[in-house]
């Protein structure tokens, strides 16, 4: 299957890229897939801030409020009991709560298939010969990603992540530059258009392949 392929310089390129139907033209079926996929990757990136102050970690309270017996009151050992006002939080959390998920490599490689084809069908993917940023300003990248017609949120996947490219894309506020190593279901997911360079096409392709089933005999597999 052709798509959209430009070159170095964002003019039309002579012959169409081609991509893998086994990767970027495959049937979803599992919508749940890609969202455990997609919560997946949210969790894994949560940083744990949250933390509360339980009885101990409140100042105060050190002297009893009043005396255990005779008052006609319950008795309270201290004012930062948790159902007193100002008390500490019982059951809060600690810092320490684990909020990451875990999805095998084979249904990873399968959800981002998905998303990809689906991003296929969208006409969001358009294949680039090569992303150069050698003097890494902004305005020759926004020029670029004009030429190309992309003006939202647009996913780069590129083979090779240089500092000059993330100079240059630090200031586009919807680019997003991604290796194609790393790429996932919700960058995916989320943007507008994305741009492939040659080198990340040929990646995604062997990282991606469908190995094919080798059949078993009766005498075992070959």
């Amino acid at each position: 299957m052709a798509i959209a392929t430009y070159t170095k310089a964002g003019a039309k390129a002579a012959t169409a890229a081609k991509l893998d139907k086994a990767i970027f033209g495959v049937e979803v079926k599992n919508h749940e897939l890609l969202k455990q996929a997609y919560v997946t990757y949210l969790a894994n990136g949560r940083e744990n801030l949250a933390v509360t102050k339980n009885r101990g970690d409140v100042s105060g309270g050190g002297k009893k409020p009043w005396k255990q017996k005779g008052t006609g009151r319950a008795r309270f050992g201290s004012t930062r009991n948790p159902i007193w006002t100002g008390g500490g939080v019982a059951f809060g959390p600690t810092g320490q709560e684990n909020y990451s998920k875990q999805l095998n490599t084979k249904a990873k490689r399968t959800a981002t298939r998905q998303a990809l084809s689906l991003a296929v069908e969208a006409g969001k993917i358009i294949v680039i010969e090569d992303i150069v940023a050698k003097t890494a300003k902004t305005s020759e990248l926004a020029a670029l990603l004009a030429k190309i017609n992309v003006s939202k949120k647009t996913l780069l996947v590129v083979d090779n992540r240089t500092a000059e490219l993330d100079r240059a894309s630090g200031n586009l506020q919807n680019v997003k530059v991604v290796v194609s190593n790393y790429l996932n279901v919700f960058d995916i997911l989320n943007a507008d258009t994305i741009v492939l360079t040659n080198d990340a096409l040929k990646t995604i392709s062997t990282w991606l392949a469908v190995t094919p089933k080798t059949p078993v005999t009766a005498g075992g597999t070959k």
